[in-house]
């Protein structure tokens, strides 16, 4: 379940057996017929995967997401590998059979995995079925600050001489007391600073997954521990609290981080999750020391946020969001509860509208080169904040589209980017 299914030698050692068993699909007596009908095999193969790309994605919009290049590819040999299994299952010796057969959930394997290093998302099984690889701990556990009257603050904090050198990272339940939203455990890091005997009062970064997601993709996926950590060991262990939460309840669930009959996930987050950062750690009050981070569906999330609550969060990264929350074609009858207005309130451009001037508000639009889709949304919501007042900042990943990809690039170029907003040194 931990063996890295993103690297090698996972990925060579499955290509080439996959390789391995095509080649033995492809050999046989070398009729004029059966070269013909094993050309004609791949080659409809391969068109089936392209046509049912361009159909599910291009004109039904099934993901959501358009798929890069590379993805259909790897969706085009598949299928090609699955119709040359097909056609070796006609007058073929038993064996032969038995052989294509096993043939088959390889061909999809290795397809998939050379679909995940595209998007990057999953790093081994755990991963892919959603396990949470971090400690769950009670809330007694995750510090251990003590009440003082000499808090320090971070100009004036020297770490001592048992400080930790990295960070820790927990899962932890914060409950949902007033939105009643059922959320499952969210993801902590808490910097070397926070787990002394009297840290400082820190920043905080409330940080959300894409949809379908997992409370805890930011920081297998997006590598953000491993970040913080860098930021920390060159600040004398001083970096953002981080806590990713849970704003969907179940990985195919969209409330679109309103208050609905999909459940009160805007509540949950800047009411009890809020609240529940405030009485547990030591923690910066000022908006701009509150950021709000997130992919996709959570760079929705968090560009609502920014723009609907700027005394909450006057710091925001947002990657590759969407123009307004959606969950499909019925969202205003699921998410709204059949309210056109309610709807129209809940979008980005109007919360900016509403809520404007802001004073002293700062949003990072990241996306990938290659997400046209996702490039237009961020343009768009970039000029209604600014129309608003809120200074913009623009983060582009070279050579990525709507993935992974794009958010390790975006976390790890566009976190400096937001700290000294935060309060904290660049």
């Amino acid at each position: 379940m931990t063996l890295r299914i993103d690297q090698r030698p996972f990925l060579t050692t499955i290509d080439i057996v996959a390789v391995a068993f095509i080649v033995f699909l492809l050999v046989r007596k070398p009729t004029l017929r059966w070269i013909v009908t094993a050309l004609i095999a791949i080659a409809a193969g391969a068109v089936f995967g392209i046509v049912l790309c361009w159909i599910l994605v291009d004109q039904l919009d099934f993901f959501g997401v358009d798929l890069s290049t590379i993805t259909r590819m790897w969706v085009a040999l598949a299928c090609a590998g699955l119709a040359l299994v097909v056609v070796n299952l006609w007058h073929s010796p038993w064996w032969r059979k038995a052989i294509a057969i096993v043939a088959v959930p390889l061909i999809v394997v290795t397809g998939a995995a050379g679909i995940n290093v595209d998007f990057g998302a999953y790093r081994n099984i755990n991963d892919a079925v959603g396990v949470n690889p971090y400690q769950v701990v009670t809330v007694g556990r995750l510090g251990h600050a003590v009440h003082t009257s000499a808090i320090p603050t971070l100009a004036s904090w020297t770490p001592p001489a048992k400080m930790a050198s990295v960070g820790r990272i927990s899962s932890v339940e914060i409950p949902p007391t007033m939105s009643n939203f059922p959320a499952r455990p969210a993801t902590i890091y808490l910097p070397p600073a926070a787990l002394t005997a009297n840290p400082p009062a820190l920043p905080v970064l409330i940080t959300m997954s894409g949809q379908p997601g997992q409370p805890s993709d930011m920081f297998t996926a997006g590598h953000l521990g491993t970040i913080m950590d860098a930021y920390a060991a060159a600040h004398k262990g001083i970096a953002p609290i981080v806590v990713e939460v849970d704003q969907l309840s179940n990985p195919e669930h969209n409330p679109m981080c309103v208050d609905g009959p999909l459940g009160n996930s805007a509540t949950y987050i800047v009411t009890d999750v809020v609240h529940w950062i405030r009485v547990h750690f030591r923690v910066l009050t000022s908006p701009n020391s509150w950021a709000v981070n997130g992919f996709s569906q959570g760079g929705t999330c968090s560009v609502q946020f920014a723009a609907g609550h700027p005394e909450i969060f006057g710091t925001a990264l947002a990657i590759s969001s969407e123009l307004y929350p959606t969950a499909g074609p019925d969202t205003i009858q699921k998410g709204f509860g059949g309210s056109a207005a309610k709807a129209a309130a809940a979008r980005p451009t109007a919360l900016f509208a509403a809520h404007a001037p802001y004073r002293n508000s700062l949003i990072v639009f990241a996306y990938g080169q290659y997400d046209a889709r996702y490039t237009a949304f961020a343009q768009q919501l970039e000029h209604a904040s600014q129309r608003a007042g809120v200074t913009t900042e623009t983060l582009v990943s070279p050579r990525t589209a709507h993935d992974w990809n794009t958010v390790r690039y975006a976390l790890k170029a566009g976190i400096p980017m937001i700290l000294p907003h935060m309060g904290l040194a660049p």
